[in-house]
Protein backbone atom coordinates (compact mmCIF):
# COMPACT_ATOMS: atom_id res chain seq x y z
CA UNK A 1 0.00 0.00 0.00
CA UNK A 2 2.79 2.47 1.09
CA UNK A 3 4.67 1.47 -2.13
CA UNK A 4 1.25 2.40 -4.10
CA UNK A 5 0.77 5.60 -2.33
CA UNK A 6 4.83 6.61 -3.49
CA UNK A 7 4.01 6.05 -6.98
CA UNK A 8 0.77 8.13 -7.00
CA UNK A 9 2.62 11.05 -4.80
CA UNK A 10 5.29 10.89 -8.21
CA UNK A 11 2.83 10.97 -10.76
CA UNK A 12 0.88 14.01 -9.57
CA UNK A 13 4.85 15.41 -8.88
CA UNK A 14 5.66 15.28 -12.07
CA UNK A 15 1.80 16.31 -13.31
CA UNK A 16 2.78 19.48 -11.46
CA UNK A 17 5.86 19.58 -13.24
CA UNK A 18 4.52 19.18 -16.58
CA UNK A 19 1.32 21.62 -15.52
CA UNK A 20 4.52 24.42 -15.13
CA UNK A 21 5.31 23.82 -18.80
CA UNK A 22 1.80 24.47 -19.92
CA UNK A 23 1.58 27.54 -17.73
CA UNK A 24 4.70 28.97 -19.14
CA UNK A 25 3.30 28.05 -22.59
CA UNK A 26 0.52 30.10 -22.19
CA UNK A 27 2.10 32.78 -20.28
CA UNK A 28 4.54 33.39 -23.34
CA UNK A 29 3.17 31.64 -26.09
CA UNK A 30 4.77 29.61 -28.68
CA UNK A 31 7.54 30.57 -30.52
CA UNK A 32 10.79 29.36 -32.14
CA UNK A 33 12.99 29.53 -28.76
CA UNK A 34 10.81 27.27 -27.03
CA UNK A 35 11.58 24.64 -29.69
CA UNK A 36 15.15 25.55 -29.50
CA UNK A 37 14.89 24.90 -25.01
CA UNK A 38 13.01 21.48 -25.87
CA UNK A 39 15.61 20.45 -28.39
CA UNK A 40 18.41 21.57 -25.58
CA UNK A 41 17.11 20.28 -22.69
CA UNK A 42 16.15 16.74 -24.60
CA UNK A 43 19.81 16.56 -25.79
CA UNK A 44 21.21 17.10 -22.27
CA UNK A 45 19.00 15.25 -20.12
CA UNK A 46 19.64 12.07 -22.83
CA UNK A 47 23.73 12.17 -22.13
CA UNK A 48 22.90 12.57 -18.38
CA UNK A 49 20.43 9.19 -18.80
CA UNK A 50 22.41 7.22 -20.60
CA UNK A 51 26.13 8.01 -18.95
CA UNK A 52 24.45 9.15 -15.28
CA UNK A 53 26.48 6.36 -13.62
CA UNK A 54 29.68 7.20 -15.00
CA UNK A 55 29.48 10.92 -14.00
CA UNK A 56 28.11 9.83 -10.48
CA UNK A 57 31.46 7.20 -10.08
CA UNK A 58 33.81 9.75 -11.56
CA UNK A 59 32.61 12.40 -9.41
CA UNK A 60 33.18 10.28 -6.36
CA UNK A 61 36.59 9.14 -7.27
CA UNK A 62 35.13 5.57 -7.21
CA UNK A 63 36.87 2.35 -8.61
CA UNK A 64 35.22 -0.87 -9.51
CA UNK A 65 36.67 -3.48 -7.49
CA UNK A 66 36.54 -7.15 -7.66
CA UNK A 67 35.34 -10.15 -5.62
CA UNK A 68 39.07 -10.82 -3.90
CA UNK A 69 39.40 -7.18 -3.22
CA UNK A 70 36.13 -7.07 -1.40
CA UNK A 71 34.57 -10.50 -0.57
CA UNK A 72 31.98 -9.25 2.45
CA UNK A 73 30.96 -6.67 -0.06
CA UNK A 74 30.35 -9.32 -3.07
CA UNK A 75 28.62 -11.87 -0.73
CA UNK A 76 26.33 -9.25 0.36
CA UNK A 77 24.85 -7.94 -2.55
CA UNK A 78 25.42 -11.64 -4.38
CA UNK A 79 22.44 -12.70 -1.76
CA UNK A 80 20.14 -9.53 -1.88
CA UNK A 81 20.42 -9.72 -5.22
CA UNK A 82 19.53 -13.26 -5.34
CA UNK A 83 16.36 -12.61 -3.04
CA UNK A 84 15.16 -9.57 -5.47
CA UNK A 85 15.74 -12.23 -8.75
CA UNK A 86 17.49 -9.33 -9.74
CA UNK A 87 20.72 -9.05 -11.65
CA UNK A 88 23.59 -8.05 -9.29
CA UNK A 89 25.09 -4.67 -10.42
CA UNK A 90 28.75 -3.67 -10.77
CA UNK A 91 30.56 -2.55 -7.24
CA UNK A 92 32.82 0.39 -6.76
CA UNK A 93 34.52 1.71 -3.65
CA UNK A 94 35.22 5.54 -3.22
CA UNK A 95 38.65 6.46 -1.40
CA UNK A 96 36.13 9.24 0.23
CA UNK A 97 36.23 8.56 4.17
CA UNK A 98 33.22 9.69 4.71
CA UNK A 99 30.48 7.30 5.63
CA UNK A 100 28.13 7.19 2.43
CA UNK A 101 26.90 5.17 -0.49
CA UNK A 102 24.52 5.23 -3.87
CA UNK A 103 22.96 3.57 -6.48
CA UNK A 104 23.13 4.57 -10.55
CA UNK A 105 22.39 3.52 -13.52
CA UNK A 106 19.71 3.64 -15.85
CA UNK A 107 17.68 -0.10 -15.26
CA UNK A 108 19.00 -3.24 -12.99
CA UNK A 109 21.00 -4.67 -16.32
CA UNK A 110 23.20 -1.02 -16.04
CA UNK A 111 23.37 -0.49 -12.59
CA UNK A 112 26.29 0.51 -10.15
CA UNK A 113 26.39 0.61 -5.97
CA UNK A 114 28.90 2.36 -4.81
CA UNK A 115 30.13 3.06 -0.82
CA UNK A 116 32.96 4.96 0.50
CA UNK A 117 36.13 3.89 2.44
CA UNK A 118 34.74 5.45 5.42
CA UNK A 119 31.05 3.23 5.70
CA UNK A 120 32.96 -0.03 4.94
CA UNK A 121 35.57 0.63 7.87
CA UNK A 122 32.70 2.18 10.04
CA UNK A 123 29.46 -0.06 10.01
CA UNK A 124 28.94 -3.70 11.36
CA UNK A 125 28.20 -6.20 8.58
CA UNK A 126 24.43 -6.52 9.44
CA UNK A 127 24.35 -2.33 9.06
CA UNK A 128 26.72 -2.52 5.77
CA UNK A 129 23.62 -5.04 4.38
CA UNK A 130 20.80 -2.46 5.21
CA UNK A 131 22.44 -0.17 3.68
CA UNK A 132 23.09 -2.14 0.61
CA UNK A 133 19.64 -3.27 0.69
CA UNK A 134 18.36 0.26 0.29
CA UNK A 135 20.51 1.42 -2.50
CA UNK A 136 20.11 -2.07 -4.46
CA UNK A 137 16.02 -0.87 -3.85
CA UNK A 138 16.70 2.68 -5.58
CA UNK A 139 18.19 0.15 -8.52
CA UNK A 140 14.61 -2.38 -8.39
CA UNK A 141 12.36 0.91 -7.89
CA UNK A 142 13.59 2.27 -11.22
CA UNK A 143 14.25 5.32 -8.74
CA UNK A 144 17.35 6.38 -11.38
CA UNK A 145 14.39 6.56 -14.29
CA UNK A 146 11.94 8.77 -12.45
CA UNK A 147 14.81 11.39 -11.03
CA UNK A 148 16.05 11.55 -15.02
CA UNK A 149 12.50 12.02 -16.17
CA UNK A 150 11.90 15.29 -12.93
CA UNK A 151 15.00 16.48 -13.94
CA UNK A 152 14.40 16.09 -17.76
CA UNK A 153 10.89 18.28 -16.81
CA UNK A 154 12.65 20.73 -14.31
CA UNK A 155 15.60 21.47 -16.91
CA UNK A 156 13.31 21.93 -19.65
CA UNK A 157 11.01 24.76 -17.31
CA UNK A 158 14.07 26.43 -16.21
CA UNK A 159 15.20 26.73 -20.15
CA UNK A 160 11.74 27.53 -21.38
CA UNK A 161 11.21 30.37 -18.86
CA UNK A 162 14.55 31.92 -19.67
CA UNK A 163 13.85 31.54 -23.76
CA UNK A 164 10.37 32.35 -23.68
CA UNK A 165 11.58 35.98 -21.17
CA UNK A 166 14.26 36.68 -23.68
CA UNK A 167 13.09 35.63 -27.03
CA UNK A 168 9.13 36.77 -25.91
CA UNK A 169 6.67 38.09 -28.81
CA UNK A 170 5.31 41.91 -29.52
CA UNK A 171 1.72 40.97 -28.43
CA UNK A 172 1.52 40.78 -24.42
CA UNK A 173 -2.51 41.36 -24.49
CA UNK A 174 -2.75 37.65 -23.76
CA UNK A 175 0.11 37.05 -21.88
CA UNK A 176 1.11 38.20 -18.13
CA UNK A 177 3.06 41.35 -19.03
CA UNK A 178 6.83 42.19 -17.89
CA UNK A 179 6.33 42.02 -14.34
CA UNK A 180 4.15 38.43 -14.88
CA UNK A 181 6.80 37.44 -17.14
CA UNK A 182 9.84 37.99 -14.49
CA UNK A 183 7.81 36.40 -11.81
CA UNK A 184 7.62 33.35 -14.37
CA UNK A 185 11.00 33.41 -14.77
CA UNK A 186 12.01 33.48 -11.58
CA UNK A 187 9.36 30.65 -9.72
CA UNK A 188 9.03 28.70 -12.57
CA UNK A 189 12.81 26.70 -11.94
CA UNK A 190 12.18 27.45 -8.33
CA UNK A 191 8.88 26.07 -8.28
CA UNK A 192 10.50 22.90 -10.85
CA UNK A 193 13.51 22.45 -8.30
CA UNK A 194 11.26 22.04 -5.35
CA UNK A 195 8.94 19.61 -6.91
CA UNK A 196 12.02 17.71 -8.22
CA UNK A 197 13.59 17.59 -4.48
CA UNK A 198 10.16 16.34 -3.33
CA UNK A 199 10.18 13.78 -5.71
CA UNK A 200 13.85 12.69 -4.49
CA UNK A 201 12.59 13.04 -0.95
CA UNK A 202 9.82 10.55 -1.44
CA UNK A 203 12.28 8.21 -3.11
CA UNK A 204 14.43 8.05 -0.18
CA UNK A 205 11.20 7.06 2.13
CA UNK A 206 10.34 4.27 -0.41
CA UNK A 207 14.00 2.86 -0.46
CA UNK A 208 14.36 2.93 3.04
CA UNK A 209 11.15 0.71 3.56
CA UNK A 210 11.23 -1.81 0.46
CA UNK A 211 15.29 -1.86 1.18
CA UNK A 212 14.34 -3.20 5.05
CA UNK A 213 12.16 -5.62 3.43
CA UNK A 214 14.56 -7.16 1.15
CA UNK A 215 17.02 -7.16 4.06
CA UNK A 216 14.22 -8.36 6.43
CA UNK A 217 15.76 -6.28 8.93
CA UNK A 218 14.98 -2.83 9.31
CA UNK A 219 16.77 -1.69 12.73
CA UNK A 220 20.02 -2.90 10.85
CA UNK A 221 19.02 -0.12 8.64
CA UNK A 222 18.17 2.50 11.28
CA UNK A 223 21.61 1.45 13.67
CA UNK A 224 23.30 2.44 9.71
CA UNK A 225 21.70 5.83 8.75
CA UNK A 226 22.36 7.11 12.60
CA UNK A 227 26.19 6.23 12.52
CA UNK A 228 26.15 7.79 8.56
CA UNK A 229 24.25 10.82 9.75
CA UNK A 230 27.07 11.42 12.10
CA UNK A 231 29.16 10.76 10.05
CA UNK A 232 28.98 12.78 7.23
CA UNK A 233 28.38 15.66 9.92
CA UNK A 234 31.48 15.36 11.32
CA UNK A 235 33.12 15.04 7.34
CA UNK A 236 30.98 16.98 5.44
CA UNK A 237 31.94 17.17 1.56
CA UNK A 238 32.22 20.43 -0.21
CA UNK A 239 29.25 21.40 -2.12
CA UNK A 240 31.00 21.42 -5.06
CA UNK A 241 31.78 20.66 -8.32
CA UNK A 242 30.50 17.20 -9.75
CA UNK A 243 29.55 16.19 -6.47
CA UNK A 244 26.70 18.69 -6.17
CA UNK A 245 25.66 16.77 -8.62
CA UNK A 246 25.74 13.46 -7.27
CA UNK A 247 24.46 14.34 -3.66
CA UNK A 248 21.18 13.83 -4.19
CA UNK A 249 21.77 9.51 -5.17
CA UNK A 250 23.35 9.45 -1.64
CA UNK A 251 21.95 7.71 1.21
CA UNK A 252 22.35 10.42 3.46
CA UNK A 253 23.15 14.53 2.34
CA UNK A 254 27.02 14.69 2.11
CA UNK A 255 26.87 18.26 2.81
CA UNK A 256 26.59 20.09 6.20
CA UNK A 257 23.10 20.40 7.28
CA UNK A 258 21.84 23.77 6.81
CA UNK A 259 19.11 25.75 8.56
CA UNK A 260 15.19 25.60 8.45
CA UNK A 261 14.86 27.68 5.31
CA UNK A 262 17.87 25.33 3.76
CA UNK A 263 16.06 22.43 4.23
CA UNK A 264 13.11 23.62 2.16
CA UNK A 265 15.24 22.51 -0.67
CA UNK A 266 16.88 19.47 1.09
CA UNK A 267 17.32 16.48 -1.54
CA UNK A 268 16.94 14.28 2.10
CA UNK A 269 14.30 13.81 3.95
CA UNK A 270 15.22 14.80 8.27
CA UNK A 271 17.24 11.64 9.03
CA UNK A 272 15.33 11.34 12.25
CA UNK A 273 12.22 10.71 10.21
CA UNK A 274 13.59 8.27 8.69
CA UNK A 275 14.85 5.99 11.63
CA UNK A 276 11.83 6.36 13.40
CA UNK A 277 9.68 5.39 10.69
CA UNK A 278 12.17 2.07 10.25
CA UNK A 279 12.02 1.51 14.19
CA UNK A 280 8.07 1.45 13.74
CA UNK A 281 8.15 -0.70 10.47
CA UNK A 282 10.75 -3.09 13.18
CA UNK A 283 7.95 -2.94 16.16
CA UNK A 284 4.98 -3.61 13.92
CA UNK A 285 7.21 -6.85 12.20
CA UNK A 286 7.79 -8.21 15.54
CA UNK A 287 10.94 -9.47 16.02
CA UNK A 288 13.84 -10.11 13.64
CA UNK A 289 15.22 -12.98 12.85
CA UNK A 290 18.66 -11.81 11.26
CA UNK A 291 20.80 -11.67 14.06
CA UNK A 292 24.45 -12.06 12.68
Amino acid sequence: MHRSHNGLKTAALLGLLSSIILLIGWAFGGSAGLIIAFIIALGMNGVSYFFSDKIALRSMGARQVTEAEAPQLYGIVRELSARANAPMPRLYISPTQQPNAFATGRNPQHAAVCVTQGIMGMLTPRELRGVIGHELSHVYNRDILISSVAGALGSFITMVAQFAFFFRGGDDEDGPGIFGALAMLILGPMAATLIQLAISRSREYQADESGAKLADDPLALASALRKIDAGTQAMPLSPQGQVATTSHLMIANPFRRRGAVGSWFATHPPMADRIARLEQMAANAGPVQFTR
